[in-house]
């Protein structure tokens, strides 16, 4: 396997094979391929993320308060703290502290169940709505700008292969966290 800058693999210079290298000096009987994927994909979530959260924090949003605003605007409809939980791998209690936080600032409201008072049900105001469909475009352009010097085909390849692992970790290790 060739490296994007044309060597091999072990002639890669990002960090995480720097990381690779010096594991295998310390521990040469080890397999550390593993490190080389997994440790690339934990690396380029928390840059992704460092850059990403830019228009979520003018706009005094928590990633994971946008989270939760996103799930209830692309469902469409009202979702228990429950789904909330669910839908945005948080615990309750980080669910019900994160709603707090969004109904106080206008941008959820909750609603009893009429049929069962311990429910509750969540839906986005008009301006929790306008928020995030204001900060979505922002999102998805600086996505394109950070994906921009891969070729559509090798977009769609690492899609896939990040699908196929996605798909394997969820069936899996969702299991693990019941």
């Amino acid at each position: 396997m060739t490296a994007t800058n044309g060597g091999p693999t072990g002639t890669r210079q990002d960090t995480v094979a720097a990381v690779v290298r010096q594991w295998r000096t310390v521990h040469p009987d080890l397999d550390t391929a593993p490190m080389e994927i997994i440790g690339r994909i934990n690396r380029c979530a928390a840059l992704l993320q460092q850059a990403e959260d830019a228009p979520l924090r003018r706009a005094s949003l928590s990633r994971a308060e946008f989270d939760l605003l996103g799930a209830l605007r692309r469902t469409g409809h009202e979702l228990t703290p429950s789904e909330l939980t669910r839908e945005t791998f948080s615990s309750g209690a980080a669910v019900t502290k994160r709603l707090k936080a969004l109904s106080e600032r206008g941008l959820v409201e909750r609603r009893g169940d009429t049929r069962d008072r311990r429910v509750a049900h969540v839906r986005l105001t008009d301006a929790g709505r306008d928020l995030v469909d204001g900060i979505l475009p922002e999102q998805l352009a600086y996505e394109t700008a950070v994906l921009s010097d891969l070729d559509p085909d090798g977009r769609e390849e690492l899609a896939s292969l990040l699908g196929d692992l996605l798909t394997r970790l969820e069936g899996r290790l969702g299991s693990l966290r019941a």
